[in-house]
Order: C-alpha cells, then sequence, then structure tokens
C-alpha cells in the first residue's frame, strides 16, 4: 500500500519561481500596504485599488513555471499517495502536475461571488476582472482570496488531511500565519516523521515528531528530499 504523503507548502516554495511573497521588501507588495489591498474592509472601502492589485499580481503569475521544488512534489504521486495543502495562491503546484492540492488561502485565477461563497469561478481567459463584473446571483464578483481577517473555510479539511499522513513534509513557510502554520500539530501521533524544507527558522518548539530540518530552498532542497524518501518508501 502506498504511503500517504502530505506535504504542506509556503509562500517559499513559489519564491524560487519569482513570486515574491508581502514579506519582500521588492515586487508587487512594495507598492501596497496589506490593509489596502487584502482585508475585507479595503475591497469595501476602495474596491478599484483591490481589483487593481490582484488583476496585477494574475499578470504577473502568467509569466511564472514551477521550479523543482513542485516538480519533485508532484512526481512523487509515481509511488506514495501524495496530498498538497498550500498557502499559496498561484496554481503552480497544478502546472506542475500535481493532482490534488487544497488552497488555504484561496485561488488567485479564480473569483467568487461577494454574497454568496460558493458561486466560484475560473478566470479561463486571461487575467483580468472587470471592475463591475457580477455573479449569476447579481453579486460583484471578488478575488476568491482569504483576506486577512476571514475565516479559512478549507481548513477543517486540510486538519483531516493531516491526520491521515504516514509522513508530513513542510516546505517554505515560517509557520508564522495562523490557523494554518497550526496544521502540523494534527499529525495523528507522534511516530508520524515531520520533514522541514527551509533555509530559515520556522518555531517548532512545540513539534514533538520525529523532525528532520533541511536548510535548503524548496528548488533544491525538496528534490533532494524526495529522492531519499523514495527510497524509504517508494
Amino acid at each position: 500500500m502506498k504511503k500517504k504523503i502530505v506535504v504542506f507548502t509556503g509562500a517559499g516554495v513559489s519564491a524560487d519561481s519569482g513570486i515574491a511573497t508581502f514579506r519582500d521588501a521588492d515586487g508587487l507588495w512594495a507598492n501596497y500596504r496589506i490593509e489596502e489591498v487584502c482585508t475585507p474592509e479595503a475591497l469595501k472601502n476602495n474596491r478599484a485599488k483591490v481589483i487593481e492589485f490582484y488583476n496585477l499580481r494574475r499578470k504577473e503569475s502568467l509569466t511564472k513555471k514551477p521550479n523543482g521544488g513542485h516538480i519533485a512534489i508532484a512526481e512523487m504521486e509515481e509511488w506514495a499517495d501524495v496530498c498538497v495543502i498550500t498557502q499559496n495562491v498561484d496554481n503552480l503546484h497544478e502546472q506542475a502536475g500535481s493532482k490534488r492540492v487544497v488552497h488555504l488561502h484561496g485561488e488567485l485565477m479564480k473569483l467568487r461571488s461577494e454574497r454568496n461563497p460558493d458561486l466560484i469561478y475560473d478566470i479561463n481567459d486571461g487575467w483580468e476582472q472587470e471592475l463591475d463584473a457580477r455573479a449569476e446571483d447579481g453579486a460583484l464578483l471578488r478575488p476568491h482570496i482569504v483576506f486577512f481577517g476571514e475565516s479559512v473555510p478549507m481548513f477543517d479539511i486540510a486538519s483531516k488531511i493531516v491526520e491521515q499522513a504516514d509522513v508530513l513534509v513542510v516546505v517554505g513557510t515560517s509557520l508564522a500565519v495562523y490557523p494554518a502554520a497550526s496544521l502540523v500539530y494534527y499529525v495523528r501521533d507522534r511516530q508520524v516523521p515531520i520533514y522541514l524544507v527551509d533555509p530559515g527558522t520556522p518555531d517548532v518548539s512545540l513539534i514533538r515528531n520525529p523532525l528532520t530540518h533541511i536548510k535548503e530552498r524548496g528548488a533544491t532542497g525538496v528534490p533532494r528530499l524526495v529522492k531519499e524518501l523514495k527510497e524509504l518508501y517508494g
């Protein structure tokens, strides 16, 4: 029986593809404050600016490609039962070939009704959302993104997936954004190994499971780890 490997990814895995995070001092985020473009209040008070920002993010994302980290994660599906849980809103995991991807914080290439969060639409042509575009219920469309201050509707699904993991791989996350960061505590018992790929020093003080920290960027560290995991579990 194939091992159930859950891969939990953060901004670091996409940063290697050139997608800036909001902690970076360059890129799109350098020209916008989070409070101006990534809160429910911002959407209400300055809708045009919010829509402009996410249009620019989509336009930028269309120029990016999966890196070695994304590709190695997708290749694990050849010999393991893999599910990716990501904090990222890009679709680079899907582009790399991953079949099961749970987006905790929404998806950049989708829009949804401001009134009914279950009315979700793909942006199939280009990158631009028109300012007055509406859903079929008549409500204005908004980016299908979980803004700061909003609940994370996919968290319960993600936590149940982690509970079933035989192996948990964590890539490119500071483990500082909650509730997402708490997923590492949902493994079913303390015997489940956790592998962390990140060049920084995320807070792992409360993790009691066997932990291996590979201090590399995702694009280089993940392929090396996947090779080791295949030897162990493939």
